[in-house]
């Protein structure tokens, strides 16, 4: 209970933090996340327990600092207003699947080079390549993009700006979630010129086999309306959904199911995991080595990584990935772990990885529903029939979350727990099943291709040429699930040391 306690208020003090109007000096933020955290690991290997409300300071003072720390180092990464509407002549890589319209095409782009003399600009821009307005250059098409790749580019910087309107949408807050410190637009009548077709970087190859089965899912599904819908569930990527059918969704309470929720990572690892511990059970060798019980937990936490990164690793997806590996880690070490506090480490692994997570609606829907279903499903003395536990988890999860809907959306539908009665088996148990089973042999392939390389060029003794391994931010940011492992081991190895 004490470490429940204790995460869950460093989990707060980051998310109040978000909420402060002016950052304090750097200096601060180091001396005060410095320490907090030197004298919280001393306390930790004491022999006699810690005061409480020491131990609640001190998660107080390392959640706010760290995320003001964190805050203060993006925001200093911002372009210079002496550098906005200036061209930059530029060289980086497509940093995530670009998004293209009838007007052009748009993408994050990962900075390596400034060509410019003197030009300063941030590591992580949003760019838009869009159709040329110059009547002599209309005729031009725009080039195809893909991520991963190489690019020189000539752009036309500004800093982020939003408008502050009432309950619309926060760009500036979105961008800074994003690490984007700056948008702008390729210009057209200067030389762009593809350097190479792969970068080579670990999260290029990821992206690359997302957009590989995007493309193939979209040829599939050519015309059909549901093809922006069958692709959020396989990829993660909302933005092939037509507006009106977001309406529609939004209106039936039933958009939370177009994104890889929870409840889909966990029936994929469930199914895996079943499949392991029956084939390992046939075998007296294996289960001499290790337990069914534990192969299977171990495979289920591995597979829910591999599907959320395929899917982008949203927050829903990460929330179940960190609640599976904190399972299986208690299951490897043979511990019992409380529901709550494997939601708790969860929270503190997802915001100590990225504090801005906060900001997402995601992160509060996802949280939120697995609260209200463990507050009314674990810990109930006696038996209830079905039929008693699917409404009563049905009315928590909809009372639980209307509050929320009322504050983010300004409205709350009447016809959602109807809608979600019936959505919820279908998507989950039919739709999404058979999504992945189409989608499964086309990344099979896509994965085959790097092996095949990778094995020849091993053979002549060579490496591909557009296969180079680089050090980035892309390598950093698909090291999150490693991150993760990381975190929840540690606080499994508190958790047992304080309870001893």
């Amino acid at each position: 209970m004490r470490t429940l306690l204790v995460l869950l208020t460093g989990c707060v003090a980051v998310g109040l933090a978000q909420l402060v109007p002016e950052l304090p000096p750097r200096w601060v933020s180091v001396v005060t996340l410095s320490g907090a955290s030197l004298l919280a690991i001393a306390l930790l290997f004491r022999k006699s327990q810690t005061p409480l409300l020491v131990a609640l300071i001190l998660a107080i003072a390392i959640g706010a600092s760290y995320t003001c720390l964190r805050a203060e180092l993006r925001m200093a990464s911002e372009l210079p207003r002496e550098w906005e509407g200036r061209d930059v002549e530029l060289i980086g890589v497509i940093d995530e699947l670009p998004q293209a319209d009838q007007q052009g095409v748009r993408f994050a782009f990962a900075v390596e080079r400034v060509l410019t003399p003197t030009a300063v600009v941030p590591p992580r821009v949003a760019l838009g390549w869009y159709k040329a307005t110059v009547r002599e250059l209309q005729s031009e098409p725009l080039p195809t993009l893909h991520a991963g790749e190489r690019w020189q580019l000539t752009v036309r910087l500004k800093r982020p700006h939003g408008y502050a309107n009432p309950n619309g949408f926060d760009v500036e807050a979105w961008l800074l979630e994003n690490s984007l410190r700056a948008t702008g637009s390729v210009r057209n009548d200067e030389p762009n010129r593809l350097l190479a077709t792969n970068a080579g970087r670990a999260i290029d190859h990821l992206n690359r086999l997302r957009e590989r089965l995007r493309e193939r899912m979209q040829q599939a599904l050519s015309g059909q309306r549901y093809a922006g819908v069958l692709i959020a569930l396989a990829i993660g990527d909302q933005r092939a959904v037509s507006e009106a059918d977001w309406s529609l969704f939004n209106a039936t309470a039933v958009s939370h199911l177009l994104s890889i929720s929870g409840a889909h990572v966990t029936l994929f690892a469930g199914w895996m995991g079943w499949l392991t511990m029956a084939g390992w059970r046939r075998s007296p060798r294996l289960l001499a080595w290790l337990p069914a019980q534990q192969a299977a937990a171990l495979v289920a936490a591995v597979v829910a990584v591999a599907y959320a990164a395929l899917a982008g690793f949203e927050v829903p997806a990460q929330r179940t990935c960190y609640m599976l590996l904190a399972a299986a880690f208690a299951l490897m070490l043979r511990r019992t772990l409380s529901p709550w506090l494997i939601l708790v480490l969860a929270l503190t692994v997802v915001l100590a990885i990225d504090p801005w997570a906060v900001l997402a609606v995601g992160f509060w829907f996802s949280f939120g529903a697995v609260a209200f279903l463990l507050y009314v499903s674990v810990g109930r003395v006696g038996g209830r029939p079905w039929w008693h536990t699917v409404l009563a988890t049905q009315a928590a999860v909809t009372l639980g979350l209307a509050p929320l809907s009322l504050a983010l959306f300004q409205q709350v539908s009447l016809v959602g727990p109807l809608a979600n009665a019936v959505a919820i088996p279908l998507v989950t148990l039919l739709v999404v099943p058979l999504t992945l089973a189409g989608a499964g042999p086309a990344v099979v392939v896509d994965l085959a291709g790097p092996i095949v390389d990778a094995a020849r060029a091993a053979v002549v003794g060579s490496r591909p040429r557009d296969c180079r391994l680089r050090r980035d931010a892309g390598a950093t940011r698909l090291a999150a699930p490693v991150a993760g492992c990381a975190v929840v081991s540690a606080a499994l190895h508190c958790g047992s040391a304080s309870g001893s």
